[in-house]
């Protein structure tokens, strides 16, 4: 998949898989114990950590994004903030913002291209077939779709997912984003609303263990279960669009992080949400100096 958006009239975000995986975690019997994963050694960025690893085996603190400044998002490449930007989602593999209330995106539900022959070698098990035996595919971006609906596959991709959580904190991230939280959507009703809620638990388990707060990244539908999903925050594409703001509002409050792809729908969220922050981005999320990088804010 070619970087840039993921968006609702498609699917979601997607990121390249990194190479680092908690492959030892997959062969202990019941993984659970092992979502906790450890941060793993070398240099830090720039940006200071979230919060200080604890040395009394406690829980590190967990913070929220600010509600006041302003947002971008630049999962087609890190540039320089602009002026007044105070939460920020970047790419894992990119470097957090050392000024500015940094958000790691990580893929969770779904497989990029790049990475198909990993999951079908290693894990083909946590690969989502259908009745035929083969992989079901998100069609508009050439992803593999994850399995979530047992207990055990969760516990399998939280630990290998878990890894790129931890190093979201190792590189100094204060929070991370887990897209495709609506691959159910795309699994030709193989899997259920209730196995990504229960997967999306164990990501907010793994990320509350570093310190990291965890987003609901759209799916509005599932806006409920916020206890059970078990996020601080959400990041809602085209809810202005899409007439859903309100119901993230309803219960996120002032952390609902808006981004449209549409001059209409970027103005009326402007006149209808003040209190939030709301950008207009090309539909790429091209880096500034790009031909076609749009980043404007209410």
């Amino acid at each position: 998949m070619s970087p840039g958006v993921r968006r609702r009239v498609m699917s979601r975000f997607g990121t390249a898989l990194g190479c680092l995986l908690l492959v030892g975690c997959l062969l202990l019997v019941g993984c659970v114990s092992a979502l906790a994963v450890p941060v793993p050694s070398g240099p830090a960025t720039s940006a200071p950590p979230a919060s200080e690893p604890p040395t009394d085996g406690a829980t590190p603190r967990v913070v929220r994004p600010p509600t006041e400044g302003r947002f971008d998002y630049q999962l087609g490449g890190a540039y320089p903030l602009p002026a007044g930007v105070t939460v920020v989602v970047r790419d894992r593999q990119d470097a957090p913002a050392a000024n500015a209330y940094s958000i790691c995106y990580v893929n969770g539900f779904q497989a990029q291209p790049d990475a198909r022959t990993f999951w079908l070698t290693r894990h083909p098990g946590l690969v989502l077939t259908d009745h035929t035996g083969e992989p079901v595919v998100d069609a508009d971006w050439n992803e593999l779709v994850l399995d979530t609906r047992t207990a055990k596959r969760r516990e399998a991709i939280a630990a290998i997912v878990g890894e790129w959580i931890a190093g979201c904190a190792q590189n100094g991230f204060q929070a991370v984003e887990i897209d495709n939280l609506d691959s159910y959507a795309r699994s030709h009703g193989a899997i259920s609303q209730a196995d990504n809620v229960a997967m999306m638990g164990l990501f907010a388990d793994v990320a509350h263990a570093h310190g990291l707060a965890i987003a609901q990244k759209n799916a509005a539908e599932l806006l409920g279960r916020r206890a059970a999903l078990k996020t601080d925050f959400a990041i809602a594409e085209q809810c202005n669009e899409y007439a859903e703001c309100d119901a993230y509002v309803g219960v996120y409050g002032g952390r609902v992080f808006v981004i449209e792809y549409r001059d209409d729908a970027f103005a009326k969220g402007c006149r209808a949400f003040p209190q939030l922050m709301i950008v207009r981005r090309d539909l790429d999320l091209l880096p500034a100096g790009a031909k076609g990088h749009l980043y404007r804010h209410c």
